[in-house]
């Protein structure tokens, strides 16, 4: 693992994430069991986790931690709101809470509006309007939870920066930033997320596990190109890490 640390924090998240290249893609790896517990699972990533464990092993290289139990109290961190899990709702499930809370902790920033994002009016409500879609939200306590949840995040502001801008701004982009894909989708903020990659090219890319070709993989396409083909697509959102836990 010492070999994977580059020269800078984003070249060594790029690296961590290709490290997973070719891992299978499985959706709703979290939703295990009746109650929620912190699950680690290699073998098969969806988007978030794919960049939540790629971040855990990062701060691990950071700050030249070893073992199994330094990862998980990494993960547990990155996943669960102030880094503590506390059933279900604790989870950082809507993304642009995942980049708040991580902001918060001192692991992101969030760089959107620095390049030139502009606000994006709309309520996020979509686990409380799909209840149905949860299996965990049959729980009274956990949909009140939720809804909770949602008001909250009905205060902040939400920043993008829209689609037929990314190309002009890609070279401000680095390798290792997380980039969230924002969506028309109503009470949805993101339907997908991954880390940005430069490639030979000169162009970026999205290094992501995809549900498509079904692993863990690098956009063919450049990032702007890639996102014209996603129909709910209006740009993304781009958090920078620098990984100093609390």
């Amino acid at each position: 693992m010492e070999q994977t640390k580059a020269s800078s924090l984003g070249d060594t998240i790029a690296l961590v994430g290709q490290s997973f290249l070719g891992t299978p893609y499985v959706e709703k790896t979290l939703e295990v069991g009746d109650t929620e517990t912190l699950v680690v699972n290699f073998g098969g990533l969806d988007c978030t986790t794919f960049v939540e464990n790629v971040l855990a092993f990062s701060l691990m290289l950071q700050n030249q931690q070893t073992t199994f139990e330094s990862f998980t109290e990494n993960l547990e961190t990155v996943r669960y709101r102030n880094g503590k899990l506390d059933g279900y709702p604790s989870r950082l499930h809507y993304f642009t809470e995942w980049i708040r809370n991580n902001e918060k902790k001192g692991l992101v920033k969030d760089i959107t509006a620095e390049l030139g994002g502009v606000a994006l009016e709309k309520p996020i409500n979509f686990m409380g309007t799909h209840r149905n879609l949860y299996p965990f939200l049959v729980s009274d306590e956990n949909f009140e939870a939720m809804l909770t949840v949602e008001k909250e995040l009905a205060k902040e502001e939400l920043c993008y920066l829209p689609q037929d801008q990314i190309e002009s701004k890609e070279h401000l982009i680095k390798s290792g930033d997380i980039l969230a894909l924002a969506t028309s989708i109503k009470g949805l903020d993101v339907t997908h997320t991954g880390i940005a990659i430069h490639q030979p090219d000169g162009r970026l890319h999205l290094l992501h596990a995809s549900s498509k070709n079904g692993e863990v993989e690098i956009s063919e396409l450049p990032l702007a190109d890639y996102l014209k083909n996603i129909k709910s697509n209006i740009g993304i959102i781009v958090a920078r890490p620098n990984l100093i836990s609390f």
